[in-house]
Parts: C-alpha cells; structure tokens; sequence
C-alpha cells in the first residue's frame, strides 16, 4: 500500500517507471475478461524482477501486489538482496552484487513504497499484511501475489509457498464471501502473459488441504500454461546465469541449475 512519501521519492518513483514502461512498452496481457469483478487474488510465476514490474505497469490500477516488507527499509535492503536477488552470485562477481546491492538500497523503498504494494512480513507483522489485503478485497480491489520460492519445481516454475491461501479464509470468516484465485503465467521472452481459469476457495474444507489445494492447482494450470506456448526461453525464479535458463519444451531437463 502506498505510503506518504516525500516529493524526491515520487520524482525517483516517475523516472523509474517512464523508463520501465519504455522497455515493457511491448507487453501484453492475454485474458483480462477471465478476471472477475472483484474478491480475486491472481497468482503468478514471478520471472525475477517481471513479475511485479509487469503487474505495477499493466494490471488494472485496482490490482494491489504483495511485496516483501523488508524491501521498504533502505536499512534492509542489502541483506534481503543479497539472500532473495543473488543468492547464487558467487567467486569473484560476489563483491560487485554486494555493491549492488547497497546501490539499490535507497532505491527500493522509493519503488515499493511509492507502487500499488502491501508489504508482506514473515514475522508478526503478517497480521498488518493479512488485515490490509483483506481490507482492500473488501473494497472491491484485487490482489496479486507471487509466491514462488527457491525450491525447483519443474522447467517452468517453482514451488510455492502455501500460506497466502490463508488470506481466503479470513475473507470468508469476515464477509461470509468465497475467494477466486487466478492463475498467470508470465512469459517475457514472448513479450506476454497469460491468464488461466479461477479455482475457488472451499471454506468448508481442511485450510491445511486448501492450501495445498489451490497451490497444486496453481502451479499445474501455470505450467500447462507456459507449455502449450510456442518454444521460448523460460525466466525462472532464480537470478542465475543465462546459460542455465530452459525453454518451456525442456520437460525432460533438470530445472533451474545453479
């Protein structure tokens, strides 16, 4: 969620994104009538940085996105890019990331704070990013999440972390109202995304079974997705080398090499 912010820090912001919208100018979203009218949360691979550039630059300005909280603090910025942006950055390349890391340090918080972003923490702040999202549904505003981890899962994308589901029981025990979640796939070697179709959440079952419901469900529509596509080369999660990347046709391949 949007922060005041002082006028250096939104000049920064605007700069920041002319450019972005200068280098995704080709983008295109395919599917948009698939997103219902409200109470959704859209889930997607997150492609290193795409993902949420994409969805600040070209998702309907209702469209909320979870961020990690830590990227708000110029104080702790370096550490989480040092274990979330390159954790693979080894030898002698690994003092240059560190610079940059700390170059990207006040950086960060003038992007994050000044985008359509509610922080999520992984401590008991999480109550402050559960509230806000349920809030926001609530107001008709949609939500999207990017919930892969550093876990390979197949050539297209990696496993997910599963407690964003909670969100939806929460709504529910609220607004007695059942959330949609909408699986994306993002392609930007293709210049595009993807939306697939909505599973639902199921209040009357297990939350430990949901999660694993709607994740599974998921991850399966992704990768179906990203491979009934023409042959392109996938972004994966990770910020590895380039020559470790796979196309969406490499089934057989070990994915995400380090």
């Amino acid at each position: 969620m949007q922060k005041k912010t002082s006028i250096l820090s939104k000049i920064i912001f605007k700069t920041l994104k002319s450019f972005a919208k200068i280098r995704y100018r080709k983008t295109k979203i395919i599917g948009m009538e698939k997103i219902p009218e409200s109470h959704t949360i859209i889930v997607a691979n997150h492609a290193q940085l795409n993902g949420p550039i994409i969805a600040e630059l070209l998702m309907p300005s209702d469209t909320f996105i979870w961020a990690n909280g830590q990227m708000t603090d110029y104080r702790e910025v370096p550490s989480y890019a040092m274990e979330d942006f390159f954790p693979y950055k080894t030898g002698w390349a690994r003092p240059f990331y560190r610079l940059a890391s700390y170059v990207l340090a006040p950086l960060m918080p003038c992007v994050i704070n000044n985008a359509r972003v509610i922080p999520v923490y992984h401590d008991l702040r999480i109550a402050s990013t559960m509230r806000n999202t349920v809030r926001l549904l609530a107001e008709g505003k949609n939500i999207m999440i990017f919930p892969e981890n550093h876990e390979a899962r197949n050539n297209i994308v990696n496993q997910f972390r599963d407690r964003y589901v909670d969100v939806a029981r929460l709504y529910y025990k609220r607004y007695r109202i059942k959330l949609n979640f909408l699986p994306m796939y993002i392609a930007p070697s293709l210049n595009s995304c993807y939306l697939g179709e909505a599973v639902m959440f199921d209040p009357e079952e297990d939350i430990v079974e949901e999660r694993h419901r709607i994740s599974e469900y998921l991850v399966d529509q992704i990768t179906q997705m990203g491979r009934s596509l023409p042959k392109h080369t996938v972004t994966p999660f990770d910020n590895i080398s380039r020559k470790f990347y796979l196309s969406n046709k490499d089934v057989e391949a070990t994915p995400l090499k380090r």
